[in-house]
């Protein structure tokens, strides 16, 4: 087992005392958005090996049957293939959406094939993976997901009284539900300056009122991103809110934006996004029509299921992830958690102890330890432990 040592994300829209809060740390006065652990090449986590400290996507490398086990090699190759995160929102995400596996192995090889360096601004696929993710809160959680019903949609656009919105109620209301979704969305992508400026006017108004708090969410999206087209994308979507404990999984071609919270992500490790608006970075709008899913099922707010041995589990329809929890108390039975794929065992609440025949490392909040595959591990303490793995893991003890 090891101790990961792992990268902080300043990105703009991070918090700048959730992070620290959960550590138990000092803040720094700079935005700390995202604590990454795992192999992804843009910011793996680090560990010692012997006495060196090396990153984990090459302890992976270098070994891959015997850090991922078979089935997980044979399953996806050799790398690891779940990210998981701690992120820390006081400001919108960017609205985006990801593509299917299909879509991005296809559109991989098409940039390549153009020429597109991996870093390129104007790249919409940077690897040949899909990106599914789960967000599950810690704190009272805001977020965009989905689309909202066509009808939803024209109420909330009609009760803003923007005379230049008419036209896109009418749509919405008169229209088959996924042309009226795309017809507006696409008009959405690139709207008039005055019609932006004329929202963001009477979604202060509204918000001043007795509104409720998706009014307050859009009115805020409007003040942190002024003129940014994404307000109005942004509008189509559910507001949706997850006390602690709760989850949302978003699939491919689902448009949505985090907004507030800690939480902890979970995701296929991939860094395919492509992004709608309330963002500085490139917006395919062609591209992003064509991998949108225009429909409005409803969003499900998802509750872990009782796994058995001390396990909840958050259900996901993927295999390249999977995240359960653990609510360990001081005295309590020890929880075996061998399985025959890698995983990687985060705190987040009190002190946990990961156990091995040879190794103890006692965890507290933001802390994690990574377990190769086959390695006899064992959890007890008194705190709260979430447990990151393939869906296609096998317990071995």
């Amino acid at each position: 087992m090891d101790l990961l040592r792992n990268i902080v994300q300043p990105y703009d829209w991070g918090s700048c005392t959730l992070l620290p809060e959960l550590m138990g740390v000092p803040p720094t006065g700079a935005p700390q958005a995202e604590l990454w652990m795992g192999a992804h090449p843009a910011a793996p986590s680090q560990v010692f090996r012997g006495e060196t400290l090396a990153p984990l996507d090459r302890i992976v490398a270098d070994d891959p049957e015997g850090e991922l086990g078979a089935v997980t090699l044979r399953r996806f190759g050799p790398r690891l293939p779940f990210l998981v995160k701690l992120l820390a929102a006081d400001a919108p995400l960017s609205v985006q959406v990801h593509p299917d596996l299909a879509q991005a192995q296809a559109g991989f090889a098409r940039e390549n094939a153009l020429g597109a360096p991996l870093d390129a601004a104007h790249r919409n696929y940077r690897d040949d993976q899909h990106k599914p993710e789960m967000i599950v809160a810690l704190t009272p959680f805001r977020g965009l997901c989905g689309f909202r019903d066509p009808e939803d949609c024209a109420a909330l656009l009609d009760s803003l009284k923007v005379p230049a919105l008419r036209p896109y109620v009418e749509t919405l209301r008169t229209v088959p539900e996924p042309q009226a979704l795309a017809q507006v969305f696409r008009a959405f992508l690139r709207p008039p300056a005055e019609l932006l400026g004329a929202v963001a006017r009477a979604l202060a108004v509204a918000a001043a009122g007795p509104a409720g708090a998706h009014i307050a969410a859009y009115d805020r999206i409007a003040q942190t991103y002024p003129g940014d087209p994404g307000l109005l994308s942004s509008l189509m979507l559910r507001y949706v809110e997850l006390s602690p404990g709760e989850a949302l999984f978003l699939g491919a071609g689902v448009p949505h934006a985090y907004l507030s919270g800690l939480g902890v992500e979970i995701m296929a490790s991939s860094d395919n996004v492509l992004r709608c608006g309330l963002t500085s970075k490139h917006v395919d709008a062609e591209e992003l029509i064509r991998i949108v899913r225009f429909d409005a099922p409803p969003t499900r707010v998802l509750s872990p299921r009782e796994a058995g041995k001390g396990e909840e589990v958050y259900p996901a329809p993927v295999d390249d992830f999977r995240l359960s929890r653990y609510l360990l108390r001081a005295g309590g039975p020890r929880q075996c958690v061998t399985l025959d794929a890698p995983q990687i065992v985060l705190c987040t609440a009190g002190t946990v102890s990961v156990l091995s025949s040879k190794e103890n490392f006692g965890i507290g909040p933001g802390q994690a330890v990574y377990v190769p595959a086959g390695a006899d591990t064992a959890l007890e303490g008194a705190g709260t432990a979430f447990r990151a793995t393939t869906g296609t893991a096998q317990r071995l003890g």
